[in-house]
């Protein structure tokens, strides 16, 4: 695989993050998608928002596919991306029930990448604090 079509599939992954609805989509995931069980997660898939959580999840994983089947290196992916890290963040505590109860292949892709990063579950874990502080801070100033 060359640079130039590794730097064009970044590119695409791009424009489609720019899209309207996965924008709008990535925007409730990090500030609305907070489940801290299985249940909370079913239920939040089964709710007004399964399209948004669906949608966040899969691109992510399909580009973690990207990465990991060599058509876009690593490194080109880390110094381009690093969304993909938070949206595991949300998943990864609960990912074994999520799987238990679905598929055991589910985020296999996205779970894959992070553990091909340096430190990718100190980072998640780190993501995840920070993701908590941010909620709680906006939450506040809504309380205001």
């Amino acid at each position: 695989m060359s640079i130039h079509s590794e730097a064009d599939l970044i590119l695409k992954l791009y424009e489609l993050r720019r899209e309207p609805t996965l924008r709008q989509a990535r925007d409730w995931f990090f500030l609305g998608f907070n489940p801290a069980s299985l249940d909370e997660y079913n239920a939040a898939v089964l709710g007004e928002h399964s399209g948004y959580i669906r949608m966040v999840l899969s691109y992510w994983d399909m580009a973690a596919a990207l990465v990991n089947h060599g058509a876009i290196s690593v490194d080109l992916f880390n110094d381009t991306n690093s969304e993909y890290v938070g949206v595991f963040a949300k998943v990864e505590p609960i990912l074994a029930d999520i799987r238990a109860a679905t598929s055991p292949r589910l985020y296999v892709n996205l779970e894959k990448l992070i553990d091909t990063i340096p430190n990718g579950r100190a980072r998640t874990a780190q993501q995840r604090e920070r993701i908590k502080k941010i909620t709680a801070h906006l939450a506040a100033k809504q309380g205001k």
